[in-house]
């Protein structure tokens, strides 16, 4: 059994969901993202939560479940906050300097 797939994705304010047969569709203030869950797993949204479940107990299904699930749960991060880059330089021999907004 998947640990990750076991948890229920939470659906935040201003973040719409639909699931039209295999296809997720998310719209957020920051863009609109789609994917196809596969056929061993089963996704259903339930009031502001989306849930998923494998088809059949298998460890191939159970390894799938839990992709699908940080997948979706990524997308709803992708569509609220965006993408972001955090660049940590340690160390002697690298040079660094920010001009403006590039570094």
């Amino acid at each position: 059994m998947s640990r990750i797939g076991k948890a229920p994705v939470s659906i935040p304010q201003g973040v719409e969901v639909a699931i039209v047969g295999r296809e997720i569709k998310i719209k957020g203030p920051k863009g609109e993202l789609s994917w196809d869950v596969p056929y061993d797993i089963k996704a259903e949204k339930q009031e502001d939560t989306i849930v998923f479940a494998p088809v059949q107990e298998h460890k191939r299904y159970s390894a799938i479940w839990g992709t699908s699930r940080a997948l979706v749960a990524n997308m709803i991060e992708g569509v609220t906050k965006g993408f972001e880059i955090k660049l940590k330089l340690i160390g002697v021999g690298y040079r660094s300097s920010l001009r403006g907004t590039k570094l």
